[in-house]
């Protein structure tokens, strides 16, 4: 679980809700027309935008901003070591006991296991990475396409209730009710986007950085392990995509263990 992604929602509702319960008629905000034209609006655009099979992929997308467990790159850049040593010391067919959490770094050890070409490894594995990472760039394009229809609508919104208001300015005890849909349209609109639909696309753009960064060092340390390399050369250029400071502390962490052995 993602705390910040929950607390982050929890705190924007309450702060919002509580601005709101505070006034002097929390009630007036509750407006049935405004929230149909901004939500039917919303998911209609979204709908005519986008496939109707990529729209319902969306949520199993969007629950990574909620749920993601996913290895530190120091970490995955150690145990991809461990097996190139391994490798080294014994055989290829010695990682076939190897058992890893990750599914990617799994299939790539089953391509050592199995002796293919590291070109071939590169190249269906690259092929993979793309294809999932297209799927969650589609899902991040798919909630940052709701988050630019929702504030739109609810300007819609807000003309229809303008005109409402001008059409009855004869009436004044229905001024009211045509202003309330002018005002808090708008106020839908903006309150998910920049609340939900924005925020939890940008978080899914880190999502994939991170997942991308991961796939490419798997697929480095494979090519690299059946390609026959030294362990302390594919460790370097592992390190390559790791920051400056990653790198110095991991570089610490190694001298110590060779000091205390």
């Amino acid at each position: 679980m993602d705390i910040a992604t929950v607390i982050g929602i929890c705190l924007g509702i309450f702060l919002i809700g509580g601005s709101i319960a505070i006034g002097p008629s929390p009630i007036a905000f509750a407006n049935a027309p405004s929230a149909m034209i901004v939500i039917g609006g919303t998911i209609a655009a979204t709908l005519i935008r986008f496939p109707l099979a990529s729209v319902l992929r969306t949520s199993s997308v969007a629950k990574n901003a909620f749920l993601y467990k996913a290895q530190a790159p120091d970490v995955l850049i150690k145990t991809i070591v461990s097996l190139a040593e391994k490798a080294r010391r014994e055989s290829f067919l010695a990682l076939e006991d190897e058992k890893v959490d990750d599914a990617f770094l799994a299939r790539g050890i089953q391509f050592c296991v199995d002796g293919t070409e590291p070109d071939v490894v590169a190249n269906l594995m690259v092929t993979e990475m793309n294809q999932v990472i297209g799927r969650h760039q589609n899902g991040q394009k798919i909630l940052k396409g709701m988050g630019a229809a929702a504030p739109a609508f609810g300007m819609i919104g807000t003309l229809i209730g303008l005109v409402q208001m001008l059409v009855k300015m004869d009436d004044p005890s229905k001024i009211g009710p045509s202003m309330a849909v002018a005002i808090l349209t708008t106020f839908y609109g903006a309150f998910m986007a920049n609340l939900l639909f924005l925020p939890m696309a940008d978080k899914l753009a880190g999502r994939t950085a991170e997942e991308m960064l991961n796939r490419q060092i798997i697929i480095h340390g494979i090519q690299s392990i059946l390609s026959g390399h030294h362990p302390r050369v594919i460790e370097a250029g592992l390190l390559g995509y790791m920051d400056p400071k990653s790198r110095e502390l991991m570089s610490r962490e190694r001298n110590e263990m060779k000091a205390a052995a």
